[in-house]
C-alpha cells in the first residue's frame, strides 16, 4: 500500500515544482553581478539576481531552457530538467559590442523620485483606507524539518521512520534540505468596517496534518497572520522592521531603479533595495510599482542577513497587488517562508522551516454590512463543521492546488501517528514543553516541584497529577501531596475546573490547599517547590506562612478581551518562625499584646480585564495571551466578610492596574505597568498590602528587586514600572560588540504609600517591616540576549538605605527566549 501510494505521487495528477537556485558572476573578474534578468525561455516567469548576484526560482511553468541576459553581456544558455531541484551558475561574458562611453554626473534617483511619489499616495493605496471590505481567504500553513543531512537520516533512533525520508526536498531559499511533516489549510471569510470599527472572520473549512485542534484553527486565521506593507513599520514576531516605504525610508534604504514592464495592461517599474547601515531591522529586495496610481504590483523582501534576531536565519516575505474592482489595488496573495534554528547559520543542527501562504479573493469593498453583523463576543468564529469536510470539497474550493510535497504530508503524518516508537517520542516533547508527564487521562507533575528545599521544610517531596485532555475536555481534576524532612508536616491541595465554553471562555473553578506560602512574593517569583529555588536565594527562605484556603470562581467572557470574574475566599493564616501575629487589644483599663495562632478571613470579590484587540491562543483549558495592541486593564475588588466562614475582619480592597507593551519606532520596545491600591478596615498586617520583595538573585520584574520580603506595608499605594528595550541599538553599533549582538536594556521603578493610623497601631510588626513615609527607588541598567537567553542586570536601590540588612546595588540575572 505504501509503495502504491508513493508511486502515484509521481505522475502528472500532481502539481510539481521546478526549483532552481545559484549565482551569476562576471567570467573575467569573477565578480558577483546583481540586476541580471534570469527568465524561462517562451515564458514571463524569471527574477532579477540579486545584490550579492544570488537568484532562485520555484515554478510550475517551466521551459527546459534558462536565459540570463544584461546589457553588454553575451546572453547566456542552462538546460533544466523539469520538476527537480538543481544548481545553475551563470558565468557571464562581455559582448564584443563596444559601448559608448558614458558620462554619468550627479543627479536625482529616479528610484527615489517614485519612492516619493509611493509614499505621497500610500494613503489611497493602502487597503486600510477602506471604509469596509470583505473577502475570501485561503490560508495554507507548511512546517518542515530541515537539514537533514544523510548523517541524520541514518541515525538509529530514526530507522522506525525510514520511509519518510523518501520525501526529503531542498529549498531555494538557502539550499537547505528539508523534509514536509505538517500541513494545514484554512477557507474564511472575513468582514470589516473602519467606522464604527468592527471585524469578524468565520473559519468556514479547516484541514490539518495530524491532530485536529479549535484552538489551532484559530490561531492559523487570517487575522493572526496579516504584515501591511502600507505601514511605517512592520512588526514580526513582536518586532518593528522597517517597511521598504516608511516615509523615512531614505533614512534606511538605498533604492535601484532597474527594469519596467506590463503586467496586465499596467506598466510598472521595479526598484530594488537594501539596508543604508549595517545590523539593522530591514529587507533587501525588490518591488514593481504601478506607474500611474503608484501603489504597489509586486514586492519581495527578504530579512537583512545581519539583522539583530534570535532564532530566524532566513525571512522571505512575498506580496502580489491587484485590482479587484476596475479601482481599488488589494492584496491577492502572500508568501512567507522563514527559517528557524537555534544556532544561526547552521546546516548540521536540526531546524525547520515555517511557509504561510494566503490569497484572496472575492473582493467587495466599500459596502459596509449593517452594524449588527459585526456585534460578535468573539472575532473569530469556526464553524462546527469546519473540519468534517471531504477530499472533493477542497479539490473544488481551495484557490490553488497542493504541490507534490503537501500532498505527502497528510498520508505520512497519519502513517507516523500510528507508529509506537513515534508516539513516545511525542511523548517526551509534550513532557518538556508543559511540565507533565502524559499517561493516557492523567498528567503527573509538575516533576520540577517533586523535590525542593527551603529553611522550614528541609527537603520537600512532592506528587501530584491532573487529568488529561484524554479523560475529558470539559473537566480538569487535579491533586497533589507534600511532605518536609525537617518540620515533619503534610501538605495536600486539589483543584477542579469545569469548561460550560472555550470561546468565548466561560469556566466555573474550585480548589482547596494546606500549605506553605511567600506572602508578599510576586505572581512572577520562582514557585516556593521550584526544585533549583534553592540556588538563587540570597536570603534563606523562613518567612513563610502556612496557607489553609478554599476558592470558588466564576470566569465569564463577555466578548474578546472583557472578562470578569466572581470570587469567593475563605482563608487561615497560621504563623510559622518568622512570621508572628501580634495584635494591640483595648480593654477598658489599658492596651495589651495578644498573640493570634491563626488569621480567618472570607471575602467575595469580583475581577474586571479589559484588553482591546487581544490576541490569545486558546487551548482545551488553558490561553495564553499573545498581547494586544491598546493597554491592557485590571479592576479588583473584594469585600471582607465577617462572622462568615468564622471570619474576624469586614473590609473593602481595590486594585487598579494598566499595563502596555508597545514599539518606538526602530529605537526597540518599551512597556509600564501602573497599579493603585487602597484598603478600608482596621486589619492584622498579613491581610493588608504586602509589597513585592525578591529576595533571590534572579530578575523578577513584578516585584523590587532590592527589597526583602516583609519590609514593606500599606494600605493604600502607587506602583509604577517602566522598561524600555533598545534590541541593540548602541551596540550595533560598536564594531568589537556587534557580532555578539547583545542588547541593552534599562528600567526605572517606583512605589510610594500610607497607612491609616488605626491598622499601624493595630499589628505588632515583625523586625523589619516598616511604612512608606517617602517613595521608594530602583533603576537598573543590563545586558540581554547573552548566548541568546541570559539577561544580567545592574540595579540600585535609591532610597531606605539606613534600613537593615539591605544594599544599595545588585546584579540580578534572568533568562529570556526573544525573538
Amino acid at each position: 500500500m505504501l509503495i502504491v501510494f508513493f508511486s502515484s505521487l509521481n505522475t502528472s495528477t500532481f502539481a510539481q515544482l521546478t526549483k532552481i537556485m545559484g549565482t551569476v558572476s562576471d567570467s573575467a573578474t569573477g565578480e558577483p553581478m546583481p540586476f541580471v534578468n534570469i527568465v524561462f525561455k517562451g515564458t514571463n516567469t524569471g527574477v532579477t539576481s540579486d545584490f550579492d548576484g544570488n537568484y532562485s526560482i520555484e515554478t510550475l511553468n517551466a521551459s527546459d531552457t534558462l536565459i540570463a541576459s544584461f546589457v553588454g553581456y553575451k546572453k547566456m544558455y542552462a538546460p533544466v530538467v523539469k520538476s527537480k531541484f538543481q544548481i545553475i551558475d551563470f558565468k557571464m561574458k562581455s559582448s564584443s559590442v563596444q559601448l559608448e562611453d558614458v558620462v554619468i554626473r550627479p543627479g536625482v534617483n529616479q528610484a527615489e523620485v517614485l519612492l516619493d511619489s509611493i509614499i505621497a499616495h500610500k494613503k489611497r493605496n493602502n487597503p486600510d483606507h477602506f471604509d469596509a471590505y470583505q473577502y475570501e481567504a485561503y490560508t495554507k500553513i507548511e512546517l518542515d524539518a530541515n537539514n537533514i543531512t544523510e548523517k541524520f537520516q541514518n541515525r538509529r533512533m530514526y530507522r522506525p521512520f525510514k520511509f519518510i525520508f523518501d520525501n526529503v526536498d531542498t529549498s531555494t531559499v538557502n539550499g537547505k534540505t528539508y523534509l514536509p511533516i505538517f500541513l494545514s489549510e484554512t477557507i474564511s471569510e472575513v468582514f470589516a468596517r473602519k467606522d464604527p470599527n468592527g471585524y469578524i472572520e468565520k473559519i468556514k473549512a479547516t484541514k490539518i496534518s495530524g491532530f485536529n485542534n479549535q484552538s489551532a484553527m484559530q490561531l492559523l486565521s487570517d487575522e493572526y497572520f496579516n504584515t501591511n506593507i502600507y505601514d511605517n513599520f512592520i512588526r514580526i514576531f513582536q518586532v518593528n522592521f522597517v517597511s521598504p516605504i516608511a516615509n523615512n525610508g531614505l533614512s534606511f534604504y538605498k533604492y535601484y531603479l532597474v527594469d519596467s514592464a506590463n503586467f496586465d495592461g499596467n506598466w510598472c517599474y521595479k526598484i530594488m533595495f537594501k539596508p543604508r547601515h549595517i545590523q539593522t531591522l530591514t529587507f533587501t529586495g525588490n518591488m514593481w510599482i504601478h506607474d500611474t496610481t503608484f501603489a504597489i504590483k509586486e514586492i519581495e523582501m527578504r530579512m537583512a542577513e545581519d539583522a539583530n534576531m534570535n532564532y530566524v536565519n532566513d525571512l522571505v516575505i512575498d506580496k502580489t497587488f491587484d485590482i479587484v474592482d476596475g479601482e481599488h489595488w488589494a492584496l491577492t496573495r502572500d508568501y512567507t517562508i522563514g527559517d528557524f534554528n537555534l544556532i544561526e547559520n547552521n546546516k548540521r543542527t536540526l531546524g525547520f522551516f515555517g511557509k504561510k501562504t494566503t490569497t484572496y479573493r472575492n473582493y467587495v469593498v466599500n459596502q459596509p454590512k449593517d452594524p449588527k453583523f459585526y456585534s460578535s463576543p468573539v472575532d473569530v468564529i469556526v464553524s462546527d463543521s469546519a473540519d468534517k469536510f471531504d477530499d472533493e470539497y477542497w479539490l473544488q474550493n481551495r484557490h490553488e492546488d497542493l504541490t507534490q510535497d503537501e500532498r505527502t504530508i497528510y498520508y505520512m503524518i497519519d502513517t507516523l501517528t500510528s507508529i509506537p516508537q513515534f508516539k513516545t517520542y511525542i511523548d517526551i516533547v509534550e513532557m518538556v514543553v508543559s511540565g507533565y508527564y502524559v499517561k493516557g487521562k492523567f498528567e503527573i507533575g509538575p516533576y520540577a516541584s517533586m523535590l525542593s528545599f527551603n529553611a522550614v521544610e528541609g527537603a520537600r517531596l512532592r506528587f501530584g497529577g491532573r487529568t488529561s485532555n484524554a479523560f475529558s475536555k470539559k473537566i480538569m481534576i487535579g491533586g497533589y501531596a507534600a511532605y518536609g524532612t525537617f518540620d515533619k508536616e503534610f501538605k495536600y491541595g486539589g483543584n477542579v475546573l469545569y469548561m460550560f465554553n472555550k470561546n468565548p471562555r466561560r469556566a466555573l473553578s474550585g480548589s482547596f490547599r494546606y500549605d506553605l506560602e511567600q506572602l508578599g512574593a510576586s505572581q512572577n517569583s520562582f514557585r516556593e517547590d521550584f526544585f533549583l529555588a534553592f540556588l538563587f536565594r540570597r536570603q534563606a527562605a523562613d518567612k513563610l506562612s502556612f496557607v489553609e484556603e478554599i476558592k470558588l470562581s466564576y470566569e465569564h467572557e463577555w466578548f474578546t478581551g472583557f472578562s470578569t470574574d466572581l470570587v469567593l475566599m475563605n482563608r487561615n493564616l497560621y504563623p510559622v518562625g518568622y512570621t508572628k501575629f501580634e495584635f494591640y487589644y483595648q480593654d477598658e483599663a489599658t492596651q495589651k499584646i495578644a498573640e493570634e495562632d491563626a488569621i480567618t478571613s472570607a471575602e467575595i470579590g469580583v475581577n474586571l480585564r479589559f484588553a482591546y484587540k487581544e490576541r490569545v491562543t486558546i487551548g482545551e483549558f488553558e490561553r495564553i495571551s499573545l498581547g494586544a495592541k491598546y493597554p491592557i486593564l485590571n479592576i479588583k475588588y473584594a469585600y471582607g466578610m465577617p462572622n462568615f466562614f468564622k471570619s474576624d475582619y469586614e473590609y473593602h480592597k481595590l486594585q487598579i492596574g494598566v499595563t502596555h507593551w508597545f514599539n518606538i519606532m526602530n529605537f526597540g520596545w518599551s512597556r509600564f505597568n501602573l497599579e493603585a491600591g487602597r484598603i478600608w478596615g482596621t486589619l492584622p498586617y498579613p491581610l493588608l498590602k504586602l509589597h513585592e520583595g525578591n529576595e533571590t538573585y534572579f530578575f523578577d520584574e513584578s516585584a523590587f528587586n532590592m527589597m526583602n520580603y516583609y519590609e514593606f506595608v500599606s494600605d493604600k499605594y502607587l506602583k509604577f514600572y517602566y522598561t524600555h528595550h533598545f534590541n541593540g541599538f548602541f551596540l550595533n553599533r560598536i564594531p568589537l560588540l556587534r557580532k555578539l549582538k547583545w542588547r541593552e536594556v534599562g528600567f526605572i521603578t517606583a512605589l510610594v504609600g500610607g497607612m491609616d493610623e488605626k491598622n499601624r497601631n493595630y499589628s505588632v510588626f515583625p523586625d523589619g517591616m516598616h511604612t512608606l513615609d517617602k517613595p521608594y527607588f530602583e533603576a537598573g541598567a543590563g545586558i540581554e540576549n547573552i548566548f541568546k537567553i541570559i539577561r544580567v542586570d545592574a540595579v540600585w536601590r535609591l532610597s531606605y538605605l539606613d534600613h537593615d540588612n539591605v544594599s544599595p546595588f545588585g546584579v540580578r540575572v534572568s533568562l529570556r527566549f526573544d525573538f
